[in-house]
């Protein structure tokens, strides 16, 4: 990667309307043009395997995607499908048969074959084209959907009005779907849950799948419990996954200050430059010498450094400590205040130590994100959120830091630090030196 022009992840917008192939197969190629951006350290593959180290540790994908992107469900849906799908292969033969693979080909006919992947949409005409990925889509060994949790499950029931038959049995009416699903396939009241909670419309995690594609889902389930039957969602979840979600989570990973911090850092750069210019006008009015316009540089070059990494999310002082600022959300717990850590306690901290402060929480959203049934993923009746608004803006300009253990992260910032200092260097010189250049006046 160049260090003059090298350039963070470009931010890739939502587009409008329900998850499409189309739409996927978009984000993927967008994403194919800025892949040097990314080291392979950053992958999505290792993200998601939990082989990075914070501050893109696979918990803090799932925060961003909470907090920031507002879309948890695929990260939380597509766990949980590659860790069914690993359990469902270990079923016996016997138990494998009762669900056999989905094919769109055959319509509501299954098919006999076996596979040990979740095989391609076949009928194309039907789903539209395939997603091209560069990797070809695996189950993870390190990814692990959480065990089910039934006080999880309740209090994620409890949060409406209708059962999980219900839940089906609404989702299968609106499709069109009017006959039972079959009861002694394996899994198959796991697989209702999953229809209740990501699948059926308005249900608390929903995918945001058009009509269509819900329908041809919902036929499948009715037939199988198969892996095979979530092909097609499976596919727009991961195109959305790796071709938005994961290119704005290591955009947004390199920044190491919050909003208020950056923009306070981002005036400052401002307010240095401004003040060399005026600067430069008084000594141009002014008698004393020319040489005196030499003091312009450092003003220049230090208002263009902090300003163009700010830019980019970079606060200078906070990167010479190999640090960042604590988010919105880690910044309170009940049971080990971070407010009480001192300046020496900061510097240790690890993004772990913050996790399980966050758990002990009363109320805390935080450990109850990687589960797969629960409530929606709203977090306004968070406690941190209303603690968070009433917090001095001092306080939100200046929050605890905890280190980047993220080696590559850390390169990623250096970069563009050393970047900035280039891209300062080469406007402060040549700015100070036609300074210099411009005759006295001699009126001051």
């Amino acid at each position: 990667m160049s260090l003059l022009f090298y350039r963070r992840p470009d931010f890739v917008a939502k587009l409008p309307g329900p998850m499409e192939k189309s739409q996927c197969q978009i984000y993927v190629d967008r994403t194919q043009k800025h892949r040097k951006a990314i080291p392979p350290e950053l992958s999505f593959d290792n993200i998601l395997q939990n082989k990075a180290l914070p501050p893109c540790a696979l918990q803090d994908f799932m925060d961003y995607l909470i907090y920031i992107s507002h879309d948890a469900e695929n990260l939380q849906f597509w766990i949980w499908l590659n860790a069914y799908s690993t359990r469902f292969y270990d079923l016996p033969a016997s138990e494998q048969a009762l669900s056999p693979p989905w094919s769109a080909v055959e319509g509501a006919q299954p098919t006999g074959s076996d596979s040990r992947r979740l095989p391609k949409t076949a009928d194309k005409s039907k789903f539209g084209a395939e997603i091209h990925f560069d990797h070809p889509s695996t189950v993870p060994d390190a990814v692990q959907s959480p065990p089910f949790e039934k006080q999880s499950f309740i209090s994620g029931i409890a949060s409406t009005t209708k059962s999980t038959a219900d839940c089906v049995e609404d989702a299968n009416a609106q499709a069109g779907l009017k006959w039972q699903s079959f009861s002694v396939q394996p899994y198959r009241s796991e697989i209702d849950r999953v229809i209740s909670h990501y699948i059926a419309p308005d249900s608390p995690r929903e995918l945001n799948l058009s009509h269509k594609t819900r329908t041809v889902v919902l036929h499948a389930l009715q037939h199988t419990t198969h892996p095979s039957a979530f092909s097609p969602v499976r596919d727009l979840v991961e195109g959305t996954l790796r071709g938005q979600s994961h290119p704005n989570f290591v955009r947004w990973s390199i920044c190491n200050g919050n909003k208020p911090k950056v923009l306070f850092v981002r005036n400052i750069g401002i307010a240095h430059v401004f003040l060399a210019i005026v600067l430069a006008v008084m000594l141009i009015l002014s008698t004393a010498s020319r040489w005196w316009r030499l003091f312009c540089f450092p003003l220049f070059f230090l208002g263009f450094s902090v300003g163009v990494s700010a830019y980019k999310g970079l606060c200078l002082v906070i990167h010479t400590g190999r640090s960042r600022n604590l988010r919105p959300w880690e910044q309170f717990g009940d049971s080990a205040s971070l407010d009480s850590l001192d300046d020496d306690d900061e510097a240790g901290l690890s993004t772990d130590d913050v996790y399980s402060m966050c758990n002990r929480s009363v109320g805390g959203k935080r450990g109850m994100s990687m589960d797969t049934f629960g409530a929606g993923n709203s977090f306004d009746h968070e406690p941190w959120v209303e603690r968070y608004e009433k917090k001095p803006l001092l306080q939100r300009v200046y929050p605890k830091n905890i280190s980047i253990q993220n080696e590559t992260m850390r390169i990623l910032q250096d970069r563009i630090v050393w970047q900035s200092h280039l891209w300062s260097l080469l406007a402060s010189v040549p700015l100070t030196a036609a300074i210099i250049a411009v005759p006295r006046f001699g009126i001051l």
